[in-house]
């Protein structure tokens, strides 16, 4: 599956701190499958920089498509 496939899978995020210092990521998705992801707070951030490009990007992309623009597939 690449990252502009969709897919059927359903998934809860949660963000926070641990108590040691670090960011924690988790992913609870069906079929009982939990995945705690810690980075320390600069790789948070920089994760936290890539969520606002690819949101702007998004944004863009959908804007073109609103006003009748092909969209990529």
């Amino acid at each position: 599956m690449g990252i502009d496939k969709q897919s059927d899978i359903a998934a809860n995020i949660q963000i926070g701190p641990t108590d040691l210092g670090m960011v924690r990521i988790y992913i609870e998705a069906d079929g009982g499958i939990e995945l705690p992801l810690d980075f320390d707070p600069e790789e948070a951030e920089e994760i936290a920089e890539e969520l606002r490009a690819a949101a702007e990007a998004a944004r863009a992309i959908g804007s073109g498509l609103a006003k009748g623009k092909p969209g990529r597939r």
